[in-house]
Order: structure tokens, then C-alpha cells, then sequence
């Protein structure tokens, strides 16, 4: 059968916004105790509960979390580490109230921390003090160990430690470990009960820019005694350190440009274990990551990634001997691993994100839960293309471009197609290349996308992340637009069709790009960045001084934010732009959306802007995944003036 002929955009797809986010869920953080498997499914049909899965040995899958209850932490305003399990007991951090919960089998959970909150006015959300996050079974105590976050003192700034927590939940709040930095993560208990490792790192560094890994021995009292440095600094960063079963700490330092494993040898001194221009860690954004395992006190099992491809390998922890092992996944994170089974989470260009169990020594793959199960053909699925582009300075930096694809279309001779250019968030993020609906969205209805690794993500090694020191704003627009030139060059898409998007970091390099550069035509914001001053001044601890690095010291350099914040320079700005905003973000308030619309308003570019309220940073509801897509969809067709192949409910654009 011949494909019909319509123009780029007009093409119609059987991946709507509704096949997207039906029976959809979000996929995280497996764990393995004994013969079961765990994870976290976020679930937008259910408002975006997290709800844990237990996973039996004959694969029989039930729900943990009961309805009422949704795992997820509030610490560091991004979560993570929401969870831990052991002999069939879960610990979970609950969303609503932030209290820390036991559940034995078979039975409902019972909070294990003080209920705060009872004083909130009406209609705000509970004042949730203490937030916990990253728990960690002591068994031999009976207790938990995990990251306390403490918002009683209002004014002032959170305080984050290490505290315990026993199984009786007689220590109230919890009992404070370690103290005195910023920030923590991953405490880590030894095989035989006695030590306890962590990160941790101060202001103004992020743990990807510079973190340490401590260890103290635990008196038999529980409190941590001779806490000594184990390695990194400012300028190293420290990522996921872990006992074998042997009692050796291993961590991930990134102390030769690339994130390798290291290990603290019997003399106290650092080893590094493999040498590899590659990264065997990844940026700390959330708590409870995890990119190798022990498989036995000899083995390793571990995800490393190379131009931004996830692989697995072992290590053989004696001779240090590395082997690559062959898999179908291109993007490989949260592994676990027990024996010869080994656990993760992975994706590839055809393959939604799963929880996939991988045999070492059969190298069986079985697909425990994917994200969504689709059953569509393999030919309307446009497969990323891995491509290099020069840029400022000389350089080059990266992208996966995805041309249009549907074989029940061909546009007219001679046109070239739209081009959607994607801005990841972070912006210490990157583009991964596990197969993603919302991408192909846009590709089976005729229109190209280019997913940017600008200058800054990661992937690449320290040097190409750290090409964002000082130049958010700058390095990233540069290389989205001159991703985009080097298409239009290449004759593969129409340079007078250009579009931009981004949530969040993306959002501020979008709104920097149509603001500072004449190139794109349209674009979307997604709770994006307007104004940087705003957000040194208003975001949440974790992020309060990640700007530091990448613009500049506030408010010594004043100057910078100013001249770099888009909402101070809408003079400049022409062209049509959408706003998608939850309205309790607290990482990015809805001011920041808002006085950017109401500035392209008086000045009568054509401007849209969708909010929903009850969403925070990101969105996680079903109805408004689907409307954002569609919306921006509908905006982009009436800018560019192309049909429709189906009906879509309207966006109000004013000013077109």
C-alpha cells in the first residue's frame, strides 16, 4: 500500500496522548530481598501515587502500598530513596504527612515518626517538619538509619543529618548520627554491623561538583564514633559508596575526569579498580541510586556509559579484570543484584523503560514490568541517531536526532519537516535513548526531534559537564541552536519551521534561546526558569546555591542573573511561546510563568498558558500529561498554520 501524501505535521498517529498515559506508570528504584523483587511504580491513572510492588519468585506481583498511602519523600524537594525492605517488612516514606512507615506482611502500615502538621490553615498543605529519606536496615539494632530533613525552625534553612529510628519507633523524630554539613546521602551499613559510610558536601557545591565519603565506626550504643575521610573534596565528586560482602568500601569518584569505582585498600588508601574513559556513576539528583552491585565478594556487576550509552560489565574484584557483557538495554540505572541474578531498570530505543532481572550466567533477560505495554509496529518507531556537531569555542558537543517517521505517510517532494528541539532539564541531566512515546508523538505525526546534550550534561566526562560552570544560559543555548543549524545544513529539516522545549532547566534554556536568539519560531516552556534572580532567591535548600557555579556568586554577581533572565529582556522576545505550570511548584513557583505571560500579553506575541493546580515540579496526573502534550501540539499547528489530522481540545491563544 502506497503512503498517502500530507504535509509534515499532518500526519496521523496511533500514539495519541491517551495511549500514552494508559495503564502507563513510572518505573524506579528495584530492590531484591531474598528471592523477591521489589520497585515503585508511579501511577498517573491514580493521580501519581507511588505505589511498591512486590514481585515473588513465580513472578506474581501484588501491591504493597495500600490505597490512602503514597511512597514518596519530600527531601531535597526531589526525592528518591523513598523506601527500604527487609524479610518482607517495607519502610516507606509517606507523601502526604512525610511521616516514615513500617509494614509487616500482610498487614497495614504503622508510622514509625510524630504526626506534624495538625496547625496548617485550611487549605494549605500540612507543615510537614521532618522529612526522611534514603532508609538503610541496622539489623543487628533494630533500627533505621536514614537522611532527616528538618523544617521546624520557618525562617531559616533545612537541616539535614543522619539519624536513627528504631523499629519501635520509640526515638520520636529520630536520633541524630552525624551532623554539621549541608547535605547527606547513602549511609551504608557494613556486613558485620560495625561501620557506617556516607556522603556528604556543603554549600555551594552540588554532589556532582563536589562531595566526600566518610566512615565511623558504630558503638554498641548505636552513636558513630572516629568518623574519618575517606575521600573527595570541593573539586571531586563522590558518588554511591557500598561495603562488599566482604567488609571493602567501593565508591564512584570522578577524581580522573571520569566517574570510575574506586575502593578504600587494607592500608586506608584509595584504589582505583578500573580505569575507563567512561562514567560508572551519574549526577545525584535524587536519593537511592545505585549503578553497580556485588554479586559475590569478587564480582561487580556495573552500568558504565559511554558517549552517553548505557552498557553492563563485571568487574572481578582480585585481578581487576573488566568484561563487557551484550544486552539489549542502551540505558541501564538503579541495579541491584544478588548472586548470579542481577536487577535494574532499563530501556532502549525499542524498549520502554522495565524492571528487567539479567541471568549472569545464562544471560537471560526476563522483563519483570515494563513502563507500558504497547503492541505497535516496529516501523513507526523512529530510532535516535547519534549525532556530533560543532559548536563554539571549536568544540563539539551531542544529540540524538529523531528524523520523522510513519509508514502510512509521505510528505509533498521538496518539503523538509518541522524540527522540535528538546532541551533536558538539570541542567546536569541528559538526554537517554530508552524508547519514549511522548518523543515519538511528535515524530509519527511528521515532526523531527532533536534531543540535546548540550555543553554540561552528563556522559562525557567531568571536563564536558563542567563546560556549564559559569555560562548556564550561554553554552546550552549555543549549542541547541547551533544543534538545530547543523540540521538545517545538512537539508534535513526547514529552518523556517524551528521549535524549542524544556521542563524546568530545558524550560530556562528555552525561554533563553527565543529570547536571545532569533532562530526559533515558537517554543514551550515547562515549569521553566524566567528569571534566575528569583530562583537564587526563592528555591528550595538543595538548589539554593547550585546557581553559584553555573552563573555566578549571588548577589555578588548580580550583574549575570539580571542580564541572563529572560523575563528582564521580553523586549527581544517575537515569537509565539506556551507556559505549562504546576501551581504548587516549589522548585519553580508559578510566578515565574506568569509574569513572563503577562509581559508577551501587553506586548501582543501570540502566548498561551495552561496551569493546573495540584501539580508540583513535573507533572504526574494522566489528564494533565495528556493535556500538555496536546496543547502544545495544537499551539504549535496554528503558529505554523498546519492541518490536524485529529481533533484536539483548543488551547486559548491570545495575541495570534
Amino acid at each position: 500500500m502506497n503512503p498517502r501524501i500530507a504535509p509534515y505535521g499532518s500526519w496521523k498517529s496511533a500514539i495519541t496522548s491517551e495511549l500514552i498515559v494508559t495503564e502507563a506508570v513510572g518505573l524506579a528504584q528495584p530492590k531484591v530481598d531474598g528471592p523477591d523483587r521489589y520497585w515503585i511504580e508511579m501511577r498517573p491513572s491514580e493521580g501519581g501515587r507511588n505505589v511498591i510492588v512486590r514481585c515473588d519468585s513465580d513472578g506474581r506481583q501484588t501491591d504493597v502500598t495500600p490505597p490512602g498511602f503514597n511512597a514518596r519523600t519530600r527531601v531535597h524537594e526531589y526525592g528518591g530513596g523513598d523506601y527500604a525492605v527487609q524479610q518482607g517488612t517495607v519502610f516507606f516514606s509517606n507523601f502526604a504527612d512525610q511521616r516514615l512507615y513500617r509494614q509487616a506482611p500482610g498487614s497495614q502500615p504503622e508510622p514509625l515518626t510524630p504526626e506534624w502538621g495538625k496547625e496548617s490553615s485550611p487549605g494549605q498543605e500540612p507543615a510537614c517538619y521532618w522529612r526522611y529519606a534514603d532508609p538503610v536496615v541496622d539489623a543487628r539494632r533494630q533500627r533505621l538509619l536514614c537522611i532527616r530533613e528538618d523544617h521546624s525552625n520557618r525562617g531559616h534553612e533545612a537541616i539535614n543529618t543522619i539519624v536513627s529510628l528504631r523499629f519501635d519507633g520509640s526515638d520520636g523524630a529520630g536520633q541524630v548520627l552525624v551532623s554539621g554539613n549541608d547535605f547527606y546521602s547513602s549511609p551504608r551499613v557494613s556486613p558485620d554491623g560495625s561501620r557506617l559510610a556516607w556522603l556528604t558536601w556543603n554549600h555551594p557545591n552540588m554532589p556532582w561538583d563536589g562531595s566526600e565519603v566518610w566512615v565511623g565506626d558504630i558503638e554498641s550504643d548505636g552513636a558513630i564514633v572516629n568518623q574519618q575521610l575517606v575521600a573527595g573534596g570541593i573539586a571531586e565528586s563522590i558518588f554511591q559508596p557500598e561495603w562488599s560482602p566482604d567488609g571493602v568500601l567501593y565508591f564512584v569518584s570522578d577524581r580522573s575526569g571520569w566517574w570510575n569505582i574506586y575502593c578504600q585498600g587494607v592500608d586506608g588508601r584509595t584504589e582505583l579498580v578500573h580505569a575507563r574513559e567512561a562514567n560508572f556513576g551519574a549526577p545525584q539528583w535524587v536519593f537511592g541510586m545505585s549503578t553497580y552491585a556485588f554479586a559475590s565478594a569478587t564480582q561487580i556487576v556495573c552500568a558504565y556509559a559511554e558517549l552517553g550509552i548505557w552498557r553492563l560489565a563485571t568487574i572481578d574484584t582480585g585481578d581487576r579484570s573488566f568484561k563487557p557483557i551484550a544486552t539489549p538495554y542502551t540505558d541501564i540505572s538503579f541495579l541491584r543484584a544478588a548472586g548470579e541474578l542481577v536487577t535494574f531498570r532499563g530501556g532502549s530505543p525499542t524498549e520502554t523503560a522495565s524492571i528487567v532481572d539479567f541471568n549472569l550466567l545464562s544471560g537471560e533477560t526476563t522483563v519483570l514490568r515494563r513502563s507500558k505495554n504497547i503492541d505497535l509496529d516496529p516501523g513507526y518507531l523512529s530510532i535516535p541517531k547519534p549525532i556530533e556537531f560543532p559548536t563554539e569555542g571549536g568544540l563539539t558537543a551531542h544529540a540524538y536526532f529523531y528524523p520523522p517517521l510513519n509508514p502510512d505517510y509521505a510528505a509533498p517532494p521538496g518539503e523538509r519537516p518541522p524540527l522540535l528541539v528538546k532541551s533536558h532539564g538539570g541542567p546536569t541531566s541528559a538526554a537517554v535513548t530508552t524508547l519514549s512515546l511522548s518523543l515519538q508523538y511528535w515524530t509519527s505525526r511528521g515532526i523531527a526531534v532533536l534531543d540535546v546534550n548540550y555543553g554540561g550534561s552528563t556522559g562525557y566526562g567531568r571536563e564536558y559537564r563542567r563546560r556549564l560552570d559559569g555560562k548556564w544560559g550561554i553554552v546550552d543555548v549555543d549549542d541547541c541552536a547551533n544543534g538545530a543549524l547543523f540540521l538545517v545544513g545538512e537539508g534535513k529539516v526547514d529552518g523556517e519551521r524551528l521549535m524549542i522545549d524544556g521542563g524546568s532547566a530545558g524550560g530556562y534554556t528555552t525561554l533563553c534561546a527565543l529570547t536571545f536568539r532569533d532562530l526559533f519560531k515558537a517554543g514551550a516552556s515547562f515549569f521553566g526558569v524566567g528569571d534566575a534572580e528569583a530562583l537564587a532567591k526563592e528555591t528550595h535548600k538543595f538548589e539554593s546555591r547550585y546557581l553559584d557555579g553555573l552563573i555566578g556568586p549571588y548577589p555578588e554577581r548580580r550583574d549575570l542573573y539580571v542580564e541572563r533572565s529572560p523575563i528582564n529582556f521580553t523586549d527581544r522576545l517575537s515569537c509565539p511561546v506556551i507556559f505549562f505550570q504546576g501551581l504548587e511548584d516549589k522548585v519553580v513557583p508559578p510566578n515565574q510563568a506568569e509574569t513572563m505571560v503577562e509581559a508577551l500579553r501587553l506586548k501582543k506575541v501570540p502566548v498561551a498558558y495552561v496551569a493546573f493546580p495540584g501539580e508540583q515540579h513535573g507533572f504526574r496526573r494522566a489528564e494533565n500529561i495528556r493535556r500538555s502534550l496536546d496543547g502544545e501540539l495544537y499551539f504549535y499547528s496554528r503558529v505554523f498554520g498546519f492541518e490536524l489530522a485529529e481533533q484536539l481540545e483548543p488551547v486559548e491563544i491570545e495575541n495570534l
